[in-house]
């Protein structure tokens, strides 16, 4: 479940149990950007040590560490300090190209043969949005990606206000995601104060497919969770359309009408995924 994934700074251990207690479904510690180069070092320790702790695994929450991107001095000592059983997912900023996730799982394959910990990919370069489908399909361990408007748009002079260039950027990675069958997750939205626009953009990202967003701070949190809930009436209609396609498998029809409207596969496929997702917990 990654309705909302809370970005933690790894130079700032006084946050770690706050964002434990909190209400974030995933935890993202950070090892880039939060972290200035004097404190790389003591960073990577102090988040080495919180991910190994018995508190951590006992929250159930899943567990992200965004490390240093591959072209640093910081990536090796990055990977090696937390590539460990209490950590889910390693967030990797900075990918332009399939070869650089395969450098990266090949990295983390030296440090964890079982291929458990899997791979977020940082999409947030003109370059590797247009690269996207095959950087998602590069490596087993690639579990989704994850847009940065920030990087993508700010260079550039790309107005985030205007609700076409956000959709336009998002249904670009959303479909690339889905042509490697994996998930997709929207990034941070950093005016603070602004919970409309934090929220109406989470909705479009709802509405698009993706799975969750990054809040980076805790008043976000509530928001995420809100929009990426699924609500009651939608799980109601997915079972009657499970019901109903079962029904007609008996009968061998492969298309039939539920609700007023006419239901293929496709549609079916859509409300299975729906009633996993709640049996995940994510209503």
């Amino acid at each position: 479940m990654l309705r909302s994934k809370l970005f933690v700074p790894g130079s700032r251990p006084e946050l770690f149990d706050k964002a434990l207690a909190g209400a974030a479904d995933a935890l993202s510690f950070d090892l880039e950007d939060a972290v200035p180069a004097a404190a790389k070092a003591d960073a990577r320790a102090q988040v080495a040590a919180f991910v190994n702790s018995a508190a951590l695994r006992d929250a159930k929450k899943l567990v992200i560490v965004r490390v240093n991107a591959l072209a640093t001095p910081y990536f090796a000592a990055d990977l090696t300090a937390v590539a460990v059983p209490g950590v889910d997912l390693i967030n990797l900023p900075k990918c332009e190209a399939a070869d650089d996730v395969i450098t990266a799982a090949n990295a983390l394959d030296r440090l964890e043969s079982s291929a458990r910990i899997r791979l977020l990919v940082n999409i947030e370069t003109p370059r590797a949005l247009r690269h996207a489908a095959q950087i998602a399909a590069a490596h087993p361990r690639v579990a989704g990606l994850q847009l940065g408007l920030g990087d993508l748009f700010e260079p550039f002079g790309i107005d985030r206000r205007e609700h076409a260039n956000v959709h336009a950027a998002m249904f670009a990675l959303r479909m690339a995601a889905a042509e490697a069958d994996v998930f997709c997750c929207d990034g941070a939205f950093a005016a603070i104060e602004d919970e409309a626009g934090f929220v109406a953009e989470a909705r479009l990202a709802h509405r698009l497919g993706f799975v969750g967003k990054t809040c980076i701070h805790p008043r976000q949190v509530p928001l995420a969770n809100a929009v990426f809930r699924l609500d009651d009436e939608e799980i109601a209609a997915a079972r009657r359309i499970m019901d109903a396609g079962r029904a007609a498998a008996a009968r061998g029809v492969s298309t039939f009408v539920v609700d007023g409207r006419m239901i293929d596969p496709p549609y079916l496929r859509r409300a299975e995924a729906i009633v996993a997702a709640a049996a995940r917990g994510q209503n």
